[in-house]
């Protein structure tokens, strides 16, 4: 097949919004945007070392809702309940949000009306896993930010950490990530924690005779038991994804699986199943192919129903839109 014609059907499979994206979006009309979102998160990742973790999830729930256009970013007013209000996004990191508003305000000094909040979020959690010891991967630029935010249309978009395997299988699938894609970015739970309320059925509610779920570590259920021994009236009570190493982006979250160090339901259920059991393996075995894969989703992530041109817009600040809502 001539060469032009393999070009022309490459071109084809790529969606028209993300053939518009490009690495140096900004490289004429604001060439400092990667290092003032790189000086920004750096200073803020080291007063708070948990922004890492909460960028990431900040940047998931995102991308799988309305795309990733920073709809998550937006502010409820009295005619509109944002994404961030959905009862899901509750306990989205107030940290993930600052360092966005910071980053959008230095730029804004330096190349006013030109950066989207859309690609801060997705450059900043880029360089936020490369500082904690995660993978460096590419990412495109020249997205666009929503024109939608409402706390509505977030649960049938987003999964539940309860749900079972085939669920979250099936839910991945819908987004169009395979399951390898989807194990590789459950591997992002190596840093950061959850709160109890997420977990809290595993180890006080298992069943009507077991308590605690017997295929977790003993020592670690009963710890797991005195942290959160409050937590339904104290519901700030937490527990770090990855108890061994939780301020590191490494492959010790697979290995904890196969320890019975899984902390929600949907960790312990990717190595139990025989469709995800291979892949928790390899990773725990070899920490590169978990780098190389955990990569390549994310970028397959920042795609996510991006806008481009008219489709979106510019906003001047991250958690409003530039026109008021009807």
């Amino acid at each position: 097949m001539a060469l032009p014609v393999l070009l022309l059907l490459l071109f084809i499979t790529i969606p028209f919004s993300e053939s518009k994206l490009s690495m140096e979006y900004y490289k004429k009309t604001c060439p400092d945007f990667e290092s003032i979102v790189r000086d920004t998160v750096s200073l803020k990742q080291m007063a708070n070392p948990t922004t890492a973790a909460g960028t990431l999830r900040l940047f998931f729930h995102d991308c799988m809702v309305e795309g990733c256009d920073a709809s998550i970013l937006i502010s409820s007013n009295h005619i509109n309940i944002a994404e961030r209000d959905a009862d899901i996004n509750q306990s989205l990191s107030g940290d993930a949000l600052e360092v966005v508003a910071l980053a959008k305000t230095a730029l804004e000094l330096t190349c006013p009306g030109i950066v989207s909040c859309s690609d801060i979020l997705a450059i900043a959690t880029r360089d936020l896993v490369t500082m904690v010891g995660g993978p460096f991967y590419n990412v495109r630029l020249g997205r666009k930010d929503g024109k939608v935010s409402q706390a509505s249309r977030v649960e049938a978009n987003l999964i539940r950490s309860n749900r079972t395997m085939e669920d979250i299988i099936n839910y991945f699938a819908v987004k169009g990530f395979t399951i390898e894609e989807m194990v590789a970015l459950s591997g992002g739970h190596t840093i950061g924690f959850s709160h109890c309320k997420e977990f809290a059925d595993r180890i006080f509610n298992y069943n009507r005779t077991t308590p605690t779920d017997p295929e977790m570590y003993p020592n670690f259920a009963e710890g797991l038991k005195k942290t959160c021994t409050n937590y339904q009236t104290n519901t700030a009570m937490s527990a770090f994804n990855d108890v061994i190493t939780p301020g590191k982006f490494d492959n010790m979250y697979f290995l904890n699986l196969k320890r019975g160090l899984g902390l929600l339901s949907s960790d312990h259920a990717l190595v139990k199943d025989p469709r995800t059991r291979p892949f928790v393996d390899l990773y725990a075995a070899d920490q590169d192919a978990f780098f190389k894969a955990f990569a390549h989703a994310m970028e397959k992530l920042a795609h996510q129903g991006v806008k481009t041109g008219r489709k979106g817009e510019v906003r001047h600040r991250c958690d409003a839109f530039n026109f008021i809502q009807a």
